[in-house]
């Protein structure tokens, strides 16, 4: 029940940890192996003989997505700044706002179909059909590679329509133009993007997990070069205006962001061949079963098209306030992937630990373990985040000016992302705790619930961002948006948990409520300390450079993480030692 500007990760399997520059779902498999560092009964998961070597073989698919999801998130994340260090906010806001557009078309065409059906579907033909499900592979992926085709053309002709629709907020021509521009060049990622999200389908189904947690650092290293052609032939964009973009610059920009998507795609071909999956034209729609395939995909187009249409929204809303020297898209966006990594490497940890358990606990009936499993997930979770919470909180202005200021970014583009991101600490506990609740309806195969509940929690997000954008100064327009997305978030949170406790009974409740209050305590103990140290410290609230912001990052990240520890052993949180335990053994794998 995700909102802010994101791409879907795709094509992983079923209880893995899928990530790319963008959210982390986990579908439910029973079949998956657990993760061994949370306090559990030695139970092996469903599906799988622990004699055999089946849970060391998942741990170590496990570690080596885990790897790959941290290096492709760090290289991400250095792609995503150096994009504003080159283009600066206002070009970089055309540039993203053109970016966006073939992720939320994609996520309509395949997206969540892909993970929630199209990957369940071809495990189940793997296992039923004598040919391990080869030619209803094939004949799925040339059907899926004729749809894309068809409706990448069809968007990337309507490119000047699209664009006016969502940038019609902006008060300039030249700004709209300028997307539209970007958008003819960038809109084909759209084919690219599904093809190599149907290629990692086909390897996750055959136990090939490497190469496609691996090929989005291609992607992202594609991007990185561009940003470094762009410097080396025209210089960053600073103090360029949308008009002062040439055909060259243009062009470069957005073929190399194409490339990127190319070269990933590409990139998984020589994986396909080692796994002896061969593919040939075979044109037979109607074996496919593609009515019994779109109901399946129905409440998920449900879901993730309501998630589009607050993405679409909040797009429109910063368009109006691009430009003009305050944080908008690009600033926003940025912000939210912070919010996304720190949900992607504790959240999904403890999520893919969880689920598989709460899986086969759910297929048996036993709720009361189900309840056990969420909430422990939800102690362990609010434990380890509370940290970096406070350290976005607290240090938001200058782990934004370390990051990000450079180039055409300056520091007061830096200073308005801090702020955005200082709102964005609000967002990062509700966030993973409604992940959590979803997961938890995976588990029980309930689907539909999430897509009814997502769309009040939407609703409310939408209501919030048309509130905040109405009430607030435009300065503030993304920090009001990322507050609309932390309100969804909790609403969600609330909503889940009440559906929850009459679907599975007690949850632990009160349990759950004593320990998150102790680490509450313990963060705003930890909060206290960083303000007092960053306040006696060189350009205190407002660092001028990364010499001023990096001390801080450093003093203060010290003090919060020593007091946050310190008054959580004082308060017994047991949850703290328990993460801690996981960490270290995820670096010993």
């Amino acid at each position: 029940m995700n909102g802010g500007l994101y791409r879907s990760a795709h094509a992983a399997r079923d209880g893995e940890p899928r990530a790319e520059s963008g959210v982390t779902l986990i579908s439910v498999d029973p079949h998956s192996g657990g993760d061994e560092s949370l306090p559990q009964e030695d139970v092996p998961p469903v599906g799988v003989d622990a004699s055999d070597g089946g849970t060391a073989r998942t741990a170590g698919n496990s570690a080596i997505m885990a790897a790959g999801s941290l290096v492709s998130r760090v290289i991400g994340f250095v792609r995503n700044a150096l994009i504003g260090m080159t283009l600066g906010a206002g070009i970089g806001d055309a540039y993203t706002s053109a970016q966006f557009l073939p992720g939320q078309i994609y996520e309509l065409l395949l997206g969540g179909i892909l993970s929630s059906v199209l990957i369940p579907l071809l495990v189940r033909r793997r296992t039923a059909d004598p040919d391990g499900g080869l030619e209803f592979t094939r004949k799925l992926l040339t059907f899926a590679v004729v749809s894309l085709g068809v409706a990448t053309l069809l968007v990337v002709a309507a490119a000047p329509l699209i664009t006016a629709v969502q940038s019609s907020g902006a008060t300039s021509k030249p700004y709209r133009d300028l997307v539209t521009h970007i958008a003819y060049l960038i809109l084909p990622i759209i084919f690219f993007t599904g093809v190599s999200g149907l290629i990692g389908a086909v390897l996750n189904v055959r136990g090939h997990f490497a190469a496609p947690m691996w090929a989005p650092i291609l992607n992202n290293l594609v991007v990185i070069a561009t940003c470094g052609v762009f410097i080396v032939v025209f210089g960053t964009a600073k103090g360029l205006r949308p008009e002062d973009m040439t055909g060259g610059r243009v062009a470069l920009i957005g073929l190399g962001t194409l490339l990127g998507m190319v070269v990933q795609a590409l990139g998984l071909l020589p994986a396909l061949r080692s796994v002896g999956f061969s593919w040939k034209w075979r044109w037979d729609p109607r074996s496919l079963g593609l009515r019994e395939i779109g109901k399946l995909a129905g409440w998920m187009l449900c879901y993730v098209a309501a998630n589009q249409v607050a993405v679409f929204i909040v797009v429109r809303i910063l368009t109006r306030v691009a430009g003009k020297g305050s944080a908008s898209v690009l600033a926003f966006n940025n912000v939210f992937l912070l919010t996304m990594m720190a949900h992607g490497i504790v959240g999904v940890s403890v999520m893919t630990a969880l689920l598989p358990r709460m899986s086969a606990a759910a297929a048996e009936g036993r709720y009361t373990d189900v309840s056990a499993d969420l909430s422990r997930g939800i102690r362990l979770t609010a434990a380890a985040l509370a940290p970096i919470a406070v350290m976005y909180g607290v240090l938001g202005v200058p782990i934004a000016v370390t990051l990000f200021q450079g180039g055409a970014y300056g520091n007061d583009a830096a200073l308005a992302t801090g702020a955005v991101l200082v709102v964005a600490a609000f967002a990062v506990l509700p966030l993973s705790i409604s992940y959590l609740c979803t997961y938890a309806f995976f588990s029980l195969q309930e689907n539909r619930t999430v897509a009814l509940i997502n769309l009040p929690v939407v609703a409310v997000r939408i209501g919030a961002y048309f509130a905040l954008a109405a009430t607030l100064d435009k300065t503030l327009s993304a920090a009001g948006m990322t507050a609309g997305n932390a309100l969804s978030y909790l609403v969600s949170a609330i909503i889940s948990l009440s559906v929850l406790r009459r679907r599975i009974g007690r949850l632990n409740l009160g349990v759950v409520a004593l320990a998150v209050g102790k680490v509450l305590a313990a963060a705003a103990v930890a909060a206290a300390l960083g303000l007092l140290v960053v306040r006696m410290l060189p350009g205190a609230g407002a660092p001028d450079g990364r010499g001023e912001a990096l001390l801080q990052v450093l003093a203060g990240g010290t003090t919060i993480l020593m007091a946050y520890l310190g008054t959580a052993a004082v308060l017994r949180v047991q949850e703290v030692n328990q993460v801690a335990g996981m960490i270290r053994r995820k670096l010993r794998r």
